[in-house]
């Protein structure tokens, strides 16, 4: 069976992904999942959700970036943050962008989606999205801890990613990109954070153009929305 890294895809023409459950075994075992990820999220489909609560154990450590699956990706060096959900703890394993965003909320796309990838021990996998519109006025990153893309060597609290109020949807889907496998808890915040366009500029040439998935059909899956 080939893997991943193996076998070539894209957001776009025969390696497409209206294509990726075609390329291999592995990709097509992920496709069977029927709960895929990205979707539209909307406050009038939502149910509030109460008891369980995304906790956030951030903190300050080193990175490295990586370019691969069509994407930047700050890599941890010792997963030291984490969340806590559920009565389990998740480390952050990755981060990574997609522009333009993949979720919707409420018929509207934002410009770029930030999505923090955690695993608990038994490889469970729990993602948090953050949406981001890009202007000249937004956060700048670079002043947040150390960004030197010439080593490949940040660190920075991974907190600077997260909006100041912590409302969310939630709901269960899918990796987006291949092999697509579920399931997979998904927290998107709602409040929609600006970006300083030069932090995106320091990689934007390295990165493929519009490297979204297209969304994905709900199949009357649960959405839940946590309110703060």
């Amino acid at each position: 069976m080939k893997r991943n890294m193996d076998v070539p895809w894209s957001y776009e023409g025969e390696n497409g992904p209206e294509y990726w459950h075609t390329l291999c075994d592995w990709y097509a075992e992920g496709a069977k999942f029927p709960l895929q990820s990205p979707i539209h999220l909307q406050y009038s489909e939502a149910q509030k959700e109460s008891g369980k609560k995304l906790i956030f154990h951030y903190q300050e450590e080193r990175f490295t970036e990586k370019e691969f699956k069509n994407t930047i990706h700050f890599v941890p060096y010792d997963c030291s943050s984490y969340v806590s959900y559920d009565g389990s703890k998740y480390l952050l394993n990755d981060i990574h962008y997609h522009m333009p965003s993949e979720h919707w909320i409420d018929g509207q796309q934002e410009e770029i989606e930030f999505h923090l990838v955690h695993a608990d021990d038994q490889g469970n996998s729990l993602v948090v999205g953050v949406l981001f519109r890009i202007n000249e006025e937004g956060v700048d990153f670079t002043k947040e801890g150390i960004w030197d893309f010439s080593t490949h060597l940040e660190i920075f609290d991974p907190t600077v990613f997260l909006p100041q109020a912590r409302s969310h949807f939630h709901y269960i889907g899918s990796l987006t990109t291949p092999p697509t496998i579920g399931p997979i808890n998904w927290f998107v915040f709602d409040e929609v954070n600006v970006i300083d366009r030069r932090f995106i500029e320091e990689f934007r040439e390295e990165v493929l153009e519009n490297n979204n998935r297209p969304l994905q059909e709900k199949l009357g899956r649960k959405i839940f929305y946590f309110e703060e």
